[in-house]
C-alpha cells in the first residue's frame, strides 16, 4: 500500500482528537521559539563585546538571562504537554483502532479464519498498533517541528550571509536521496519483520496449545528445531532491517561532517573577506547545529515511522477485508420461530475450491422433527449444517425458517434461534457458571443451575471445589470430555433455542460418558427440531428422518427401519459399527 492511501485512511482517527493535536502543535511552535531564540542572543552578545564591550552591561545581560529562563520555564510546560498528553492521544487512537479491529473480525465469516492463522492476528492487534501508538502522537509533532525549524533558520541564516546558507542548504537534497534509498530498504525490511512475528507467534500458539500430544509423543526437540527455524529466521530479517538502518544513520552523519566542515571552511573564508561577522559566524554554527539536529531527528523519526506505516498497512489488511455474510438493508427480524427447515436446491462450494461439497440438495425438515446426518467425512455434514445459521452462504438455492429465506432475516435474530452442541466443545476461560451463562448472558443463578440439571451437570457441578465458581482452565482444561460437554449442552438449555444441531458431540466421549451425555442431549432434543450428525449409527435409531450423504450428494434417506430393510449404505454402515 502507497504511504499516502495509508496515511490518507488514517486521518479520520485524528479527527476525534483534532483539539488535543492543535494544541500539541501549539506547544510544539512554544518549545520551536525557545530554541531558536537562544543562537540569537549569543549573536547579540557577540557582536556588542566585539564592536563595543562598555554597552554590554551587568543588567542587559541579567535582563537577557531573565527572559531566555522565562522560555526555558514556557518550554519546560510545553514539552510536558506534549509527553503527557501527546502520548495519551495516540494511545487512544490505538485503543479505537483495535476496538474497530477486534469488532471486525467478529464480522469476519468462517472462511477468513479458515485460511488465516491467529498468531498473525494476535500480533496486527497488539505488536503492530503499539507502533502506531508512538507514530500518532510523534509523526505530526516530529514533522511540524522540523518545518518551523528549517523555514525559520534558513529565513535567519539568510540574513547573515546568503551564499553560505544556499551552499548549505543545497546538500540537504542530496543527503535526503541517500536516505531515502536506505528507507525503501527498512520499510521492506520491517514488513518481513512484522509478518515473521505474527509467524512465529503462530508456531508458538500451536505448540503450546498442543503440549499434550507433543509430551506424549516425547517430541520436544522437534518442536524446539520448529520454532528455532522461525526463531533463526526472524533474525536474519532483523539483520536486514539494521543493516539498513546502519546505512541510514551512518550517511546522515557523514553528512553532517560535511555540513559543519562547508560552515567551518567557507564561513571563515567569509569572515576574513568580511562578508560575514564573527557573531553571525557563532550564530551561524548554532543554527547549523540546529538543522543537523533537526534533520538527525526526522531520520532517526524514519525509522518509527516506518514501523507506524507497517503497522497501519496491516490494520488495514484485516480492515479492508470485506464482511462476506452481512445483514441486507432490507433484513427483517425472525420472531416465533417454529422450526421449519427448507432446503430448496441448495449447492455449496467453497470459493477457492472447484469441487461441489453439495449440490443441488432439496430437504424438508418439518417442526419438531429430529433428522440425522450420517454418511463418511467429507460428504458434506457438517457444511450442510453450517449454512442453516449462515456461517457459509449457500453458492445457488436458498435456505427457508419458516418460509422466510434465511437471507432475509438478521444474523442476530436467526442464530439466537439454533443451538449447537459440537464434538469439539470450547470453554472459555473463567468458571462454570460463566460458561453456561454464555447461553444467556443475563440468565440469573436459578436459571444456571436449572439448566446444568437438565443437562445432567448439577451433580458433578456441585462435587467441584468451588461449585459453579470453579475455574475451569484454559478451553476448560480442568474437566473431563462428558463434563465439558454437558456444560456445553446446560448452555443451550439456557438459551432454549427451537432448532438444534448437535455436530458429532458424543464421538469423542468414553463409553460411560457417551451414555451421560447422550440422555442429556434426548432430553435437550424434546420439542425441538434437531439435526443431528452422527458417526456411531446406534446414535441416531429413533430419528424419525435419517439422510444417507456421500461424495454423490444424498442417497439415501428414511427412518432406521426403512433403510436397514432397504439393505443399502446405510444398512453396510449399521453392520460395521455392530
Amino acid at each position: 500500500m502507497k504511504t499516502v492511501y495509508l496515511i490518507k485512511q488514517f486521518m479520520p482517527y485524528f479527527k476525534k482528537y483534532k483539539w488535543v493535536l492543535l494544541l500539541d502543535l501549539f506547544c510544539a511552535t512554544l518549545t520551536c521559539i525557545c530554541e531558536m531564540v537562544l543562537p540569537l542572543i549569543i549573536r547579540y552578545i557577540t557582536n556588542t563585546a566585539l564592536s563595543d564591550m562598555t554597552k554590554l552591561s551587568i543588567h542587559i545581560v541579567c535582563q537577557l538571562g531573565l527572559f531566555y529562563m522565562v522560555l526555558r520555564i514556557i518550554d519546560t510546560a510545553a514539552n510536558y504537554f506534549m509527553q503527557y498528553t501527546g502520548h495519551i492521544m495516540g494511545a487512544k487512537i490505538e485503543t479505537n483502532m483495535r476496538s474497530d479491529l477486534f469488532a471486525h473480525l467478529q464480522k469476519l465469516s468462517f472462511s477468513y479464519y479458515d485460511e488465516t492463522k491467529i498468531g498473525q492476528i494476535m500480533a496486527r492487534m497488539t505488536s503492530d498498533l503499539f507502533d502506531v501508538t508512538e507514530f500518532a502522537h510523534h509523526c505530526p509533532e516530529e514533522y511540524y517541528i522540523a518545518f518551523i525549524k528549517i523555514v525559520v533558520s534558513f529565513v535567519i541564516l539568510c540574513h547573515a550571509n546568503v551564499a553560505l546558507t544556499l551552499i548549505i542548504f543545497a546538500i540537504i537534497p542530496v543527503m535526503l536521496f541517500f536516505s531515502m534509498t536506505f528507507n525503501k530498504r527498512m520499510k521492506k525490511a520491517f514488513q518481513k519483520s512484522r509478518f515473521q512475528i505474527g509467524e512465529i507467534n503462530a508456531r508458538t500458539e500451536d505448540s503450546l496449545l498442543g503440549i499434550r500430544v507433543v509430551k506424549s509423543f516425547a517430541n520436544e526437540e522437534i518442536e524446539k528445531q520448529k520454532f528455532e527455524r522461525g526463531n533463526q529466521y526472524f533474525l536474519e530479517v532483523k539483520k536486514e532491517m539494521y543493516r539498513a538502518m546502519a546505512g541510514f544513520q551512518g550517511t546522515t552523519r557523514l553528512f553532517d561532517g560535511i555540513m559543519y566542515v562547508a560552515v567551518l571552511v567557507i564561513g571563515t573564508m567569509f569572515m576574513i573577506q568580511h562578508k560575514i561577522s564573527s557573531g553571525d559566524l557563532v550564530a551561524y554554527l548554532l543554527y547549523i547545529t540546529t538543522l543537523l539536529t533537526t534533520v538527525r531527528r526526522i531520520v532517526e523519526f524514519t525509522e518509527q515511522f516506518q514501523r507506524g506505516m507497517t503497522g497501519i498497512e496491516r490494520f488495514l489488511e484485516v480492515m479492508d477485508v470485506p464482511a462476506e455474510i452481512v445483514d441486507n438493508d432490507t433484513t427483517q427480524e425472525l420472531q416465533n420461530v417454529k422450526g421449519d427447515i427448507q432446503f430448496d436446491d441448495v449447492t455449496f462450494r467453497y470459493e477457492e475450491e472447484e469441487h461441489t461439497i453439495l449440490s443441488h440438495v432439496n430437504i424438508h425438515i418439518k417442526q419438531g422433527e429430529t433428522v440425522a446426518l450420517v454418511g463418511p467425512s467429507g460428504s458434506g455434514k457438517s457444511t450442510m449444517c453450517s449454512l442453516i445459521p449462515r456461517f457459509y452462504d449457500v453458492t445457488e438455492g436458498s435456505i427457508k425458517i419458516d418460509g422466510k429465506n434465511i437471507k432475509d432475516v438478521s444474523l442476530f435474530s436467526l442464530r439466537s434461534q439454533i443451538g449447537i452442541v459440537q464434538q469439539d466443545v470450547y470453554l472459555f476461560s473463567g468458571t462454570v457458571g460463566e460458561n453456561i451463562a454464555y447461553g444467556k448472558p443475563n440468565a440469573t443463578q436459578q436459571e444456571i443451575e436449572q439448566a446444568a440439571k437438565k443437562a445432567g451437570a448439577h451433580e458433578f457441578i456441585q462435587s467441584l471445589a468451588q461449585g459453579y465458581d470453579t475455574y475451569v482452565g484454559e478451553r476448560g482444561i480442568k474437566l473431563s470430555g462428558g463434563q465439558k460437554q454437558r456444560i456445553s449442552i446446560a448452555r443451550v438449555f439456557l438459551k432454549n433455542p427451537p432448532i438444534l444441531i448437535l455436530d458429532e458431540a458424543t464421538s469423542a466421549l468414553d463409553n460411560e460418558s457417551e451414555k451421560i451425555v447422550q440422555k442429556s442431549l434426548e432430553e435437550l432434543a424434546k420439542g425441538r427440531t434437531t439435526l443431528t450428525i452422527a458417526h456411531r449409527l446406534t446414535t441416531v435409531r429413533d430419528a424419525k428422518k435419517i439422510l444417507v450423504l456421500t461424495e454423490k450428494g444424498i442417497e439415501e434417506q428414511g427412518s432406521h427401519k426403512e433403510l436397514i430393510q432397504k439393505g443399502g449404505i446405510y444398512a453396510k454402515y449399521y453392520e460395521m459399527y455392530q
